[in-house]
């Protein structure tokens, strides 16, 4: 069951990703970056879907048809999960339309808390003290999909928005590979997507909630 990885930075959690032998067939990008690099490293194909050639990152950007396109190259690869790794394209409803329920994402807070793109300058500024990693099912309508499992991270007197994040990081590089393991062997035994979750939290990690 051929995994695709989405990317668009550094390629540090698409690295966390190959070091636990999952089978990605393919890589794809949305920019020139890192994570092209790390590909290559590993001997996985790698297609850069550029959205500068589909209006950039203005309000000229066609989504749609964008979206499409990195769709297209999905189908062509024959991949049947596909994993966002810190990509930054909000894709539209075709790729969804494509691969019903087998979009993993993975989620710098724990949701439903803290949403969109700023979750960790919004924990911080909400004065928790606790926030934490979420992979999820991604769905048309950001961060609101089905919860696969989550697994906390304290927040820390004098935390930045940097230190924070690092530390959910180091989290996220754990469980994602975890969970999207697990999600494939479900996936190959017919399993409902609820419980397609990590089956057993890592022993002496930061608490973990798994989907039931």
């Amino acid at each position: 069951m051929a995994v695709a990885v989405l990317a668009s930075g550094a390629g540090t959690i698409l690295e966390a990703v190959l070091a636990a032998d999952l089978p990605v067939r393919l890589v794809v990008t949305d920019r020139p970056c890192r994570a092209i690099e790390v590909a290559v490293a590993a001997d996985v194909a790698s297609v850069l879907v550029d959205r500068a050639e589909f209006g950039g990152y203005g309000p000229g950007f066609d989504r749609g048809g964008y979206t499409e396109a990195l769709t297209e190259v999905l189908v062509r690869f024959d991949v049947q999960v596909v994993a966002m790794a810190g990509f930054g394209t909000v894709l539209g409803e075709a790729v969804h339309v494509a691969f019903p329920g087998r979009i993993l994402n993975t989620h710098p807070a724990l949701l439903p808390a803290f949403p969109g793109w700023h979750a960790v300058a919004d924990a911080l500024a909400a004065g928790v003290q606790e926030t934490g990693t979420t992979v999820h099912i991604a769905t048309p309508e950001m961060d609101a999909g089905p919860v696969l499992a989550q697994r906390s991270v304290p927040v820390l007197p004098g935390d930045s928005e940097d230190t924070l994040h690092e530390r959910i990081k180091v989290v996220e590089r754990a469980l994602y590979p975890e969970a999207i393991a697990h999600f494939i062997e479900g996936l190959q035994r017919g399993a409902p997507a609820a419980d397609l979750g990590p089956a057993d939290p890592t022993p002496n990690e930061p608490s973990s909630k798994v989907a039931s």
